[in-house]
C-alpha cells in the first residue's frame, strides 16, 4: 500500500506463458497489494503459469473477446476488489514493471490522476528494438491525434497506464470497443471529462514472445484512432453525440 491507496495491478493476459513470470517477478510488491490476472482464452499454459506463481486472482474468459474486452473485464474486478489505483501493464515483458513507483506516486500525491509510460519520450522505443516502420506509424498516428484532439502526449499506443479509482468510475469504459481501438477510446473519455495524463519515460523490448499484431489489424487499429480523435473533437464541439464519450 502507497500512502494508504491500495494498489492493483491488472494483467490483460492471451498466451502469455513464455513471458508472464519475468513480468510478474519484477513488479514491486512492497507497493502493489494486488495481482489480478485476466486470460482471454489462451491456448498455451498461461493459467497454470499464473497458478504457479501464486497469483491469487485469476479470471479466465470463456471465449476469446479481445484485448479491449479483457481491459474491461481487469477493471471491473479492480474496482470490485475497492482499488484506489489501478495500473494495467501486459504481461509480455515489454514494459519493465519497475517504473511502477514512479508513476504510483503520481497518483497517490494527486499530481495526476492519469500516468502512461510512454516508447517515445527520449529513445526508448528504437534503442529496444521497435521496427522502424512501427515508430513511424506510431509517431504519424500520434501527430495527427494531437492536432485533432488538441493534445500533446507523445503516444497514445502504450501498454502501460496507471489510472486513479475515480476516474474510470467517472467515465463508461464498458461502452468501448472490444478490439484495440479500446485504448484510444479510453484516452478520449479521459480527456472528454478533463482529466490531465502525465507521461514518464518507458523503455521497452521488442522480441519473438512480445505480443505484436498483423499488418491488417495494425491498418484496422489506425483507422480506428483516426475516427476516435475526429469524434471527439466533434464532440468536445457539441457537433456529435458519441455514445461511449458520454458521461452515463
Amino acid at each position: 500500500m502507497i500512502l494508504n491507496k491500495k494498489v492493483v495491478v491488472v494483467l490483460p493476459a492471451y498466451n502469455a506463458a513464455l513471458t508472464l513470470a519475468k513480468t510478474y517477478l519484477e513488479i514491486p510488491k512492497d507497493i502493489v497489494d494486488e495481482v489480478v490476472l485476466v486470460d482471454d482464452f489462451s491456448s498455451d499454459s498461461t493459467l497454470e503459469t499464473a497458478e504457479q506463481l501464486g497469483i491469487k486472482v485469476i479470471v479466465r474468459h470463456d471465449a476469446n473477446k479481445g484485448y479491449g474486452a479483457n481491459q474491461k473485464s481487469c477493471y471491473n474486478l479492480a474496482l470490485s476488489i475497492d482499488a484506489d489505483i489501478i495500473v494495467m501493464l501486459h504481461p509480455d515483458y515489454q514494459y519493465t514493471p519497475k517504473l511502477l513507483h514512479s508513476m504510483l506516486y503520481l497518483i497517490a500525491n494527486e499530481v495526476y490522476p492519469v500516468v502512461i509510460g510512454s516508447r517515445i519520450l527520449g529513445k526508448g522505443a528504437l534503442k529496444g528494438g521497435m521496427p522502424l516502420y512501427k515508430y513511424f506509424f506510431n509517431r504519424l498516428l500520434t501527430l495527427i491525434q494531437n492536432i485533432v484532439m488538441n493534445q500533446k502526449l507523445s503516444e497514445y499506443h502504450t501498454g502501460y497506464r496507471a489510472y486513479s479509482a475515480h476516474v474510470l468510475r467517472k467515465i463508461n469504459y464498458n461502452s468501448n470497443s472490444d478490439d484495440f481501438v479500446f485504448d484510444n477510446q479510453l484516452l478520449a473519455q479521459i480527456f472528454a471529462q478533463d482529466f490531465e495524463v502525465a507521461e514518464v519515460t518507458c523503455p521497452t523490448k521488442y522480441f519473438p514472445e512480445a505480443s505484436s499484431i498483423n499488418f491488417k489489424r495494425s491498418l484496422i487499429y489506425g483507422l480506428g484512432c483516426i475516427r476516435t480523435a475526429f469524434e471527439y473533437r466533434l464532440h468536445k464541439m457539441k457537433l456529435y453525440s458519441s455514445r461511449y464519450l458520454k458521461n452515463d
